[in-house]
């Protein structure tokens, strides 16, 4: 039997290019569609920035990598590339995954722009290595709990999986609603069917349930239990992760998966770069990109930026993070070292908090933001 392609087709097109490796998850049981949002961004940047002239007049090329959401995978992949001669990595959505590419690239001396993962231990101890664009898990889910205060919820139900990821947003949540007033309970879904979780939610007088678990499985059967329970019509499902955010979600659940908030990294409004990457990455997408299309674009312009200033030397493009200052899709992109982050860190991205419109599911309302 033949072994598949690779996901980046024909390595090394031009003998001249400088190359980008992007570690993006594009089969199951990663989140394809993210994946496919990231890799899109990433793709279109690299084309611009070809069509400009390259890194001074040499070609850019990515070296895709599937990631399927396994972190040894990545971490052979990040192995793998750094053999090639990448002169950088880009990407990666899944915090666990991300993490581990965090750390081969760490432990190799490779430069990596990490796109979308939020976790704020991206790595076990400080690095020059790595950069990230994504806010850190404490930041984004504190103002999701800010905005579940502010809609009147202390009773806070969590349907969570196994997840050094899900484990951590439980804690912030916990951390922040208690010195606040409020509660989080916490669901095992490890041990609970959809159906069993509306038992418990009526048990503990939850006001919210917190969807901390995969898409489409468990996210899909537990919203449709929770939407079909009369015992729950009061009760509001959040999804800070940001499941809604992608068509499949739509599809999937129709009006069921409408007024279900998640985080969403984007500003109220564009920079007049990100209203033009945007319409261009919707005629690539052939529909509209999610927020983790604008991070991998922007992760190729700043990688870009600095690669045309500082050469393709993997140690001064480490340097050269907190020299970073690119006009992005969604802002000023500038690195700065945050209190309890191990990594370089875009200090103020976006965040909001928006939901599907229930009168027009294909429409976000904006809800609040931080």
């Amino acid at each position: 039997m033949n072994a598949p392609p690779s996901p980046s087709g024909a390595e090394r097109t031009d003998a001249s290019a400088v190359q980008i490796g992007a570690l993006v998850p594009l089969t199951r049981p990663g989140w394809v569609e993210a994946g496919q949002h990231l890799l899109a961004g990433l793709e279109l940047a690299v084309r611009e920035v070809n069509d400009a002239g390259g890194i001074v007049g040499r070609p850019l090329e990515l070296v895709v990598r599937d990631t399927a959401a396994d972190p040894q995978r990545a971490a052979a992949a990040v192995d793998e590339l750094a053999r090639l001669g990448v002169a950088a990595l880009a990407g990666e959505y899944h915090s666990v995954v991300a993490r581990a590419a965090a750390a081969r690239a760490d432990a190799l001396g490779l430069p990596f722009l990490c796109s979308s993962a939020v976790l704020d231990a991206l790595t076990e101890q400080p690095t020059e290595w790595v950069a990230r664009l994504s806010p850190p898990q404490s930041r984004g889910w504190q103002v999701y709990a800010d905005f579940l205060l502010g809609a009147g919820h202390s009773r806070i139900a969590v349907a969570a999986q196994p997840s050094v990821y899900w484990a951590t947003g439980t804690r912030i949540l916990r951390d922040h609603l208690a010195s606040r007033g409020g509660t989080v309970i916490e669901l095992d879904m490890s041990a609970l069917t959809a159906a069993a979780v509306c038992d418990e939610l009526v048990d503990h007088r939850a006001t919210a349930l917190l969807l901390l678990v995969g898409h489409p499985e468990p996210a899909v059967p537990i919203v449709k239990s929770v939407r079909r329970d009369r015992r729950l019509a009061e009760i509001m499902i959040g999804a800070p992760a940001g499941q809604p955010e992608f068509a499949e979600w739509a599809t999937l659940l129709g009006d069921e998966g409408a007024a279900i908030p998640f985080l969403r990294y984007l500003p109220e409004r564009l920079t007049p770069l990100g209203a033009r990457v945007g319409t261009a990455l919707r005629e690539r997408l052939a529909e509209a990109p999610s927020f983790v299309a604008f991070e991998g674009y922007d992760t190729v312009a700043v990688l870009a930026d600095v690669l045309r200033s500082h050469g393709v030397d993997r140690a001064r493009t480490a340097e050269s993070w907190p020299r970073v200052a690119v006009e992005g899709t969604r802002g000023q992109i500038q690195f700065s070292r945050t209190p309890g982050i191990s990594v370089w860190q875009w200090a103020r991205p976006p965040i909001q908090v928006v939901d599907r419109d229930p009168a027009e599911p294909d429409r976000f309302r904006i809800l609040h933001t931080g």
